[in-house]
C-alpha cells in the first residue's frame, strides 16, 4: 500500500513511478539487480570511498593544518571551551582586524575532542576521522540521490520507498570516488567541508521527512521536520559557512518536487494574460507558505547572528588572494569571475590538474577579449544555458525535476564562493566544491541514462562508466599519496601552477626547514621574481642570506620587504638583527622597537633588543647586549617583557641571570634563577646559570645539585664540566674537580680557562704531594 505520492515525475501522460521506473531500467546494464538492495548499496559505496583516500591516514599535518591545528591553542586543554564561541577558525579572536572571520567553531570542537584523544598532536587519528566522514557521507549520499532520482514516496508504516536504485547506486559512487575531494578528506582543515557537508545532507532528508503524513486537507507538512532541518542547517553553518545553502535547496525542492510548480508553464499564461493560472493554486497553499516562512525566517535569524558574532565586519584580503575582484574594471570583473566559474566546472567534469592553492599568479587575469581563454566561458554558458532550457521546457515533468534539482545542487551552494555577494580570499578551491560535486554528479548520472536510452552500444556506455569509476579511483589514490607530506605536496602543483609565487615559497620554506639552504634560496628567489611584492618570501631569503652572513643583500631585501608592508613586524625584526650585524646598532634598535610597534606582544623582539650587541663580539664572547652600551636597566626591562610574553622564553631568563651575576647582583640573579625554574624546570641551560650564581654565594651543595642535573641532562657541554670543575676547586674537593677538568679538557681541548684552571689545580696538587713526602 502506498497512499502517500510525492514524487520528482509528475508531467506528462505515464505514472510517475513508471516513469522512473523506466529511467532507472536504462541503467541496468551497468549494475544488475543483485548489488541494488539499499543495504548492500550502502556497503558498496561507504567501502570504495574509504579506499580511494585510505592511503592518507598516515599523513603529516600539510599546509593549512599547522595554522588550523598545531598553532591552534583552541584545541589544547587550557583554553576554555568557551573561548571557541569568541575566536574564528585559527584560533583568533573574531573582533581582531585581522582574522579572516572564519566562524567554525563545531569543527574546532572535533579537532579539540582528536587532540585529547589523541593525547597530543599525532595526525593519525585526525586522518582517520576525515575518511570515515567522506565514507559516512558517501553512503548517507544513496539517500539523497535516491530521493533525488526516484522521488518521495512512503509505505503505509511511513516507510521511504527506494525508486531509482542503479541511478542513486551510480550517483553516489560519482561522488565517493571524485577526486575533487581530496583537499577535503586528506587535509585535515578539510573537515570543515566534510562536517558541513554531513549536516547539510541530514538537514535535506529531515526535511523531506516533513512530507511523509497527509493530514485533512491533504497538505503534507511537518513543523517539527522542518525546524529540525532548519537547526541542522545551523549546525551545518557552524562548521562551515556554506551550510547555510541548505535552506535555499530545501525551499527549490519543496517548490519544485512537492507543490510541482512548473515555471514554464506560469511564465506562458502570463504571457497570453490567462486569468485561470491554476497552477498559482500552490501558493494559497497554507502548509507551503508556512514552511516558507519558516525557512525564511530561519536563515535571516542565522545570517543575523552571524553578522553580530563577525563584529569588525568582513575580513580583509589582499591582491594576491584574489586579483580579478581588484580590477578596476566592470567587465574585467565580470569576464575574470566567469571564468573561475569555467575552471570549477572543469574540475568536475577532469579533475587531473589538481593544485593545492590556485593564487599568486596561477591564473592570470584576462584583460582582453582576444584572449583564448574567453572560449571557456562561451562553453560554460553554452552549457549552463542548455541545460536550464531543458529544466524549464522539456515536455518531460520528471526531467525536469531532475535537471532542475542538479542545478540547484550544482549552483546553490557554490553561490557563497562566487563573489557575487562579497569578496572571497581565493581564486579557485577545491574544497569548496565538495557539495557543488552532488549536482554534477546528478547531472551526470542522468546524462548516462538519457544516453543509454538513445543507444544500442549499451556495453560501450557500461565501460566508459566503469572506466571513469576507476580512473577516479586510481587519481584518488595518487593525489591522497600527494597529501601525505608537504614536499610531495608542493611539488606536485609545480606541473599545474608553474607561475605560483606561493608554489615556490611553500618548496623553498620546506627545504629550508630541513636544512638544505642552497636549494631553497634558488625557490625563493623565484618567489620574488614571479611576485615582486611577496614580502613573507623576501623575508625568508633575507633570513637565510643573514645566516650565511651575505648580509648587505640580506639588508636590501629586508628593507624593501618593511617598505612594501610597513607593518610587517618580523621583517622589522629580521632587519634590526641584520644592522646589528651590521654595526649599525642605532638603526638596529629602531628596526627592534618598529617591530614592536606593530606587535606588541613580540617576545622575540624583546629579546633581541635586549642583547643588542657591540662590534666585534661574538654571540658567546660576551653578553652582546644593553649592557655592552651601559644600559643594564634597558636590557633587564626588554628580557623581561620578553618572558612575561613568553614565560617558556628561557634565552631571555638566562642572560637575566648572567647579566645579573656579572654586575655583582648575586641575590636577584639567585632570585631570578629560581623563578624561571620553576616556570621551566627541565632547562639544563638555566639550571647551569643558576649553579654559576649559588657557587659565587658559597651555597656549595646546592650548586652542586644543579651542575650534576645539568650535566646529565646535557653529558657533553664542556662548559658544565668545567664549572663544576671550578666549584669543587673552590669547595676544595680537588680530587673531583680534577676529574671533571680532564672529562671538559677531553670535550673541548681549546677551552683556555679550563686549561689555565687545571694547570693552577695540578700545581697545588703537587705541592700538596711535596709537603705530604
Amino acid at each position: 500500500m502506498i497512499p502517500n505520492q510525492h514524487n520528482a515525475g509528475a508531467g506528462g501522460q505515464q505514472p510517475a513511478v513508471f516513469r522512473m521506473a523506466v529511467l532507472d531500467t536504462d541503467l541496468d546494464h551497468i549494475f544488475p539487480s543483485s548489488v541494488l538492495p539499499p543495504l548492500w548499496a550502502k556497503l558498496v559505496v561507504g567501502l570504495v570511498a574509504i579506499v580511494c583516500f585510505a592511503r592518507s591516514y598516515d599523513g603529516d599535518f600539510v599546509f593549512d593544518d599547522s595554522e588550523a591545528i598545531v598553532n591552534n591553542k583552541d584545541l589544547q586543554a587550557e583554553t576554555p571551551l568557551g573561548d571557541l564561541w569568541h575566536h574564528d577558525f585559527w584560533g583568533s579572536r573574531l573582533s581582531s582586524n585581522t582574522s579572516h572571520k572564519s566562524y567554525r567553531p563545531l569543527t574546532v570542537l572535533t579537532f579539540r575532542i582528536n587532540y585529547y584523544l589523541s593525547g597530543g598532536f599525532h595526525p593519525v587519528g585526525f586522518h582517520v576521522v576525515n575518511i570515515l566522514l567522506h565514507g559516512g557521507i558517501s553512503v548517507l549520499m544513496v539517500d539523497v540521490f535516491s530521493v533525488l532520482f526516484g522521488g518521495l514516496q512512503y509505505t503505509s508504516k511511513g516507510r521511504r520507498l527506494h525508486l531509482a536504485p542503479r541511478a542513486s547506486l551510480l550517483a553516489a559512487l560519482l561522488f565517493a570516488v571524485h577526486p575533487v575531494h581530496t583537499e577535503c578528506v586528506a587535509g585535515v582543515v578539510g573537515r570543515a567541508d566534510l562536517l558541513c557537508a554531513l549536516f547539510f545532507f541530514l538537514s535535506f532528508l529531515g526535511y523531506c521527512k516533513a512530507f511523509r503524513e497527509s493530514n485533512k486537507e491533504g497538505t503534507y507538512s511537518s513543523t517539527f521536520w522542518v525546524l529540525l532541518s532548519i537547526f541542522l542547517g545551523a549546525v551545518a553553518m557552524l562548521c562551515k559557512e556554506q551550510g547555510i545553502t541548505v535552506l535555499g535547496l530545501n525551499a527549490v525542492f519543496d517548490i519544485l518536487v512537492i507543490g510541482k510548480f512548473n515555471v514554464l508553464e506560469i511564465v506562458q499564461k502570463v504571457l497570453h494574460k490567462d486569468k485561470s493560472l491554476e497552477s498559482l493554486g500552490m501558493l494559497r497553499n497554507g502548509g507551503l507558505l508556512f514552511r516558507m516562512t519558516l525557512l525564511t525566517s530561519g536563515g535571516a535569524g542565522m545570517l543575523y547572528v552571524r553578522w553580530r558574532i563577525m563584529g569588525t565586519g568582513p575580513p580583509a584580503f589582499t591582491e594576491v588572494d584574489n586579483p580579478a575582484s581588484f580590477a578596476d574594471s566592470m567587465l574585467v570583473r565580470a569576464v575574470n569571475y566567469n571564468y573561475y566559474y569555467s575552471l570549477n566546472a572543469w574540475l568536475l567534469l577532469c579533475p587531473w590538474w589538481l593544485c593545492f592553492d590556485w593564487s599568486m599568479g596561477c591564473i592570470p587575469l584576462i584583460k582582453s577579449v582576444s584572449d583564448w581563454r574567453v572560449i571557456a566561458l562561451a562553453a560554460l554558458w553554452f552549457c549552463l544555458i542548455g541545460l536550464i532550457c531543458q529544466a524549464l521546457c522539456s515536455e518531460d515533468g520528471h526531467k525536469r525535476r531532475i535537471l532542475t534539482l542538479g542545478l540547484g545542487f550544482l549552483v546553490i551552494p557554490f553561490l557563497p564562493a562566487s563573489n557575487l555577494f562579497f569578496r572571497v580570499g581565493f581564486v579557485v578551491a577545491e574544497r569548496v566544491l565538495y557539495l557543488p560535486s552532488v549536482g554534477y554528479c546528478v547531472l551526470l548520472t542522468f546524462g548516462f541514462g538519457a544516453l543509454s536510452k538513445h543507444t544500442k552500444k549499451k556495453k560501450l556506455i557500461a565501460a566508459v562508466v566503469l572506466g571513469i569509476l576507476l580512473i577516479n579511483m586510481l587519481r584518488c589514490v595518487v593525489r591522497s599519496g600527494q597529501w601525505r607530506s608537504e614536499e610531495q605536496l608542493f611539488r606536485s602543483a609545480l606541473s599545474v601552477c608553474p607561475l605560483n609565487a606561493k608554489v615556490h615559497y611553500n618548496i623553498g620554506k620546506n627545504l629550508a626547514d630541513k636544512g638544505n639552504q642552497t636549494a631553497a634560496i634558488r625557490y625563493y628567489r623565484e618567489a620574488v621574481r614571479l611576485n615582486p611584492k611577496y614580502v613573507h618570501a623576501m623575508n625568508n631569503l633575507g633570513n637565510i642570506l643573514k645566516e650565511r652572513n651575505e648580509l648587505q643583500e640580506a639588508e636590501e631585501l629586508l628593507s624593501l620587504a618593511v617598505r612594501i608592508q610597513p607593518d610587517f613586524a618580523a621583517a622589522w625584526m629580521n632587519l634590526g638583527i641584520v644592522q646589528n650585524s651590521l654595526k649599525r646598532f642605532e638603526a638596529a634598535e629602531q628596526s627592534y622597537r618598529m617591530a614592536i610597534k606593530h606587535r606588541r606582544k613580540y617576545p622575540d623582539c624583546y629579546y633581541n633588543l635586549g642583547r643588542l650587541t657591540q662590534a666585534g663580539r661574538g654571540p658567546e664572547t660576551t653578553l652582546q647586549k644593553y649592557a655592552d652600551l651601559n644600559r643594564h636597566v634597558d636590557a633587564l626591562n626588554a628580557w623581561r617583557n620578553a618572558t612575561v610574553l613568553k614565560p617558556e622564553h628561557s634565552l631571555a631568563w638566562n642572560n637575566m641571570i648572567i647579566l645579573l651575576d656579572n654586575t655583582g647582583n648575586l641575590a636577584q640573579a639567585e632570585a631570578v634563577g629560581r623563578e624561571a625554574l620553576e616556570l621551566i624546570p627541565n632547562d639544563h641551560s638555566l639550571m647551569f646559570s643558576l649553579a654559576n650564581v649559588l657557587g659565587k654565594s658559597q651555597k656549595y651543595k646546592e650548586s652542586e645539585a644543579l651542575f650534576l642535573k645539568a650535566i646529565k641532562a646535557n653529558p657533553n657541554a664542556a662548559s658544565y664540566h668545567g664549572n663544576l670543575a671550578v666549584l669543587y676547586h673552590r669547595w676544595g674537593h680537588l680530587d673531583l674537580a680534577k676529574k671533571h677538568y680532564e672529562i671538559s679538557l677531553q670535550l673541548d681541548p681549546t677551552a683556555s680557562g679550563t686549561k689555565e684552571n687545571y694547570g693552577l689545580l695540578r700545581r697545588k696538587l703537587e705541592l700538596m704531594q711535596k709537603k705530604d713526602v
